[in-house]
């Protein structure tokens, strides 16, 4: 039997936890390393770990509806500390661990931080250049020993935190009142912060529990940050709903390892990671034999024709009768890479490439693709096992209405819906009308099953000068099937033709200049005739399902990845497209000269 906390029992997201630390006390909650070792934690120990945050917390003075923000790594204290503030009816604001130090102090001083809790002594040094802006924050509580002199208001959390503490009665808060502020990157201008009720997670993780369906002896591995909406609300308080496990990765660089050791039986990701896996089945199948290539190709396909057959959507072919062989040979060689274990793996927060999700369903893994953005809670739609269609984000969730705006513009409307932006009335009007519809600026098309396929931005269309209207995201996603590139993206508003600005795949350029005849290590290779001509070709080939006017004309090829930390990502990693321009200016005018 499940044992599922409803809304209505739970009231607030701290009424969710103490109800879940009540009913199964003695089950282990939490997984993470420690030193040398992976350690647990039951509820019950988790209990008594937010009592203490509690304890702290409530010397402070804070009063209720007080600001207070997480910088931390996935981890326990994550949530205990996100617990016992809630607790006290404190509001909280997470914030990227990677994110600039100018960018986090005016999410800190827009929204009147009073405490914040960090965890490393590299991101204490970066936030002491800009500490004269930080006067409004009343405490720095760090993870680990940091030391600063110059600071009295910075103290770590071992001399912060009393030995033991006993839960108290939380503070009454009523289900509809302000519970987060998660602040939107944002691709242009300065992040906006979205307001989320209790109610609004907690009716999101809910309702998505029809869709997504997890239970009480799945175990997470979560990797994804916290303070990104998406693993909030399913890999934290959906897990809480159920009394599932979540162990908390180590780091991105150390995935592959901690997916052997905690053999997870539920995934949520963002296409990133599917695509890197992806990326490395690819690269591993180019050395190995043509007949190891042709097996995997024949067990993809294979696997595909028998998901579409048990999705009622395709005829029984005796071919099926060879897959136990090939399930052995092949597909289980690479889910076991996967922990083995994994029951589905779901994926959201961008769209995921068709070639990549029919390869993990055809090994045999099942992927379910999702939408949704943060000012949603984020869950808007989502395939569910018997009714997937892995090249759509699915049908709308519970309770969430949606349907088409001007310009196909997919608009939604639900107990998901935030009450608006923090202290910015006129961005949440621009955003959401007067009968409550939000509309999320992608536009979209429902298909006769009722699934939803995003077909592009309003606001990223590319605006040819000869009239043409183009999809840049969707151009991107096609030249990136090609494992050379690692980053793209498409330019050309107001101007005759495209152009590409591409980041190479180091290992995948090596190997493509030595093919070619230069050198990779010299600058002048990217723009040598030859290997431009190559790669112009292999963008075309990738591009040949597009109209004629979308066609790449030239390309400015790149070694420096974007990053968080040149400022050209977002810290949900989206591209910021006017920063790239911006950065690569000179360059890419050169691209037009003579037209």
């Amino acid at each position: 039997m499940q044992d599922v906390i409803s809304p209505e029992q739970a009231v607030t997201l701290h009424g969710l936890f103490v109800e879940r630390a009540r009913r199964t006390p003695d089950k282990i909650a939490y997984r993470y390393f420690d030193k040398n070792a992976w350690s647990a934690l039951t509820w019950r120990e988790v209990r008594g770990g937010v009592a203490r945050w509690q304890a702290a917390l409530g010397k402070e003075g804070l009063q209720r509806g007080d600001r207070v923000a997480i910088m931390l790594r996935n981890c326990p204290q994550w949530m205990m500390f996100d617990q016992a503030a809630m607790s006290l009816g404190l509001v909280v604001v997470p914030l990227y661990t990677v994110d600039r130090p100018d960018n986090l102090a005016y999410i800190l001083n827009n929204a009147n931080v009073k405490v914040l809790l960090l965890e490393s002594a590299e991101q204490w040094q970066a936030l002491r250049t800009v500490r004269e802006q930080l006067r409004g924050v009343m405490r720095f509580i760090s993870i680990d020993q940091v030391r600063d002199g110059d600071e009295p208001r910075l103290i770590s959390a071992a001399d912060y935190l009393p030995d033991a503490a006993q839960l108290q009665p939380a503070v009454p808060v009523d289900t509809g009142e302000l519970a987060s502020i998660i602040y939107t990157s944002g691709t242009t201008g300065k992040p906006k912060g979205v307001m989320l009720s209790h109610n609004n997670m907690l009716s999101n993780a809910h309702a998505a529990l029809d869709t997504f369906a997890v239970h009480a002896d799945d175990l997470y591995l979560s990797f994804l940050p916290l303070s990104h909406t998406f693993e909030r609300t399913c890999g934290y308080y959906l897990a809480v709903m159920v009394g599932a496990t979540v162990a908390f990765a180590r780091s991105i660089p150390l995935l592959s390892e901690d997916l052997l050791t905690i053999k997870p039986t539920i995934m949520v990701s963002v296409p990133r990671i599917y695509e890197r896996v992806y990326g490395a089945i690819r690269a591993k199948l180019g050395e190995g034999s043509p007949l190891k290539l042709k097996l995997f190709h024949l067990a993809v396909e294979t696997g595909w024709a028998r998901f579409e057959h048990g999705q009622g959507r395709g005829p029984w072919k005796s071919v099926f009768l060879l897959w136990p062989i090939l399930q052995k040979l092949v597909a289980q060689k690479i889910l076991d890479k996967l922990g083995g274990r994994l029951r589905v793996a779901i994926s959201g927060g961008a769209a995921l490439a068709p070639e990549i999700s029919r390869v993990f369903v055809g090994l045999g893994l099942s992927v379910v693709q999702g939408y949704g953005l943060t000012e949603t809670s984020p869950i808007v739609t989502g395939n569910s096992l018997e009714n997937n269609y892995p090249d759509s984000v699915g049908r709308p969730i519970r309770d969430v209405q949606i349907r088409l705006g001007e310009n196909n513009a997919l608009l939604v409307k639900g107990p998901n819906v935030m009450m608006g932006y923090w202290d910015n009335e006129e961005a949440t009007r621009a955003m959401i009308d007067a009968d409550g519809w939000l509309n999320t600026g992608d536009t979209a098309r429902i298909s006769e099953t009722g699934h939803v396929y995003i077909t592009g931005r309003i606001k990223e269309i590319i605006v040819m000068s000869n009239g043409e209207k183009i999809p840049p995201n969707d151009m991107e996603l096609a030249i990136l099937r090609d494992p050379l590139f690692e980053q793209v993206m498409v330019f050309g508003e107001a101007r005759p033709y495209l152009v590409a600005v591409a980041v190479l795949n180091h290992a995948a350029w090596l190997s493509f200049a030595q093919e070619t005849g230069v050198r990779p290590d010299m600058p002048e290779a990217l723009t040598d005739s030859r290997v431009q001509g190559k790669i112009l070709k292999r963008i075309a080939l990738n591009l040949r399902e597009f109209p004629g006017y979308a066609k790449v004309n030239r390309v400015l090829l790149l070694q420096e990845p974007w990053s968080i930390e040149n400022g050209l990502l977002t810290p949900t990693l989206k591209i910021k497209r006017a920063k790239v321009t911006e950065r690569y200016a000179e360059e890419i005018k050169q691209l037009y000269e003579g037209h």
